[in-house]
């Protein structure tokens, strides 16, 4: 039997410090700072809640980040 995967480990950094940026340069730092992918959303997408490692999303509202969270 194969052994599981161990998840890549993620970026120690607070998604909240995303709020308030412009969605451009918000996903320009979390990409420098180690994420591996960056979801940017409208409010109220419709979107699967599976949990993936060093995937930081963004709710983006008139250009700004409203919401951040991990996975």
């Amino acid at each position: 039997m194969a052994p599981n995967p161990t998840p890549p480990a993620e970026p120690q950094d607070s998604p909240q410090g995303y709020v308030g940026l412009d969605a451009g340069d918000a996903e320009r730092l979390a990409r420098a700072r180690g994420w591996t992918t960056v979801r940017s959303l409208p409010p109220g997408a419709i979107i699967t809640m599976e949990y993936r490692a060093g995937r930081l999303n963004f709710e983006v509202r008139d250009g700004v980040v409203a919401r951040a969270w991990k996975g």
